[in-house]
């Protein structure tokens, strides 16, 4: 029963890993087509959210594979759920669709 409940805690620390990871790549993209050093902010937003996952995967495994795969599909789970969360609405994508032009 400790291991599920461990497991299932690593799950939950994945999907919190990955909600910060796609969260922040999300904020990036969207800040950092009007921010003055965009090479900056990406860099540096790729170097964070990589740090903080990897750090995050290493503690929450503690050295147990099982632990880490929970942890991966947690945070599978989270890209899935940010990317769900973040697309736009069917009617701003017809108009993005209806504003292309194409070439002569």
């Amino acid at each position: 029963m400790t291991d599920l409940f461990s497991q299932a805690l690593a799950g939950i620390a994945g999907l919190l890993l990955g909600a910060i990871f796609f969260g922040g790549l999300w904020w990036t993209v969207k800040t950092g087509v009007s921010a003055q050093y965009p090479a900056l902010l990406f860099f540096a937003s790729a170097l964070g959210r990589m740090g903080v996952a990897l750090a995050g995967f290493y503690f929450v495994s503690g050295g147990h594979w099982q632990r880490l795969v929970a942890c991966l599909l947690g945070f599978i789970a989270a890209r899935l759920a940010v990317s769900w969360l973040t697309r736009p609405s069917a009617e701003n994508q017809i108009r993005q669709i209806q504003g292309v032009r194409r070439a002569p």
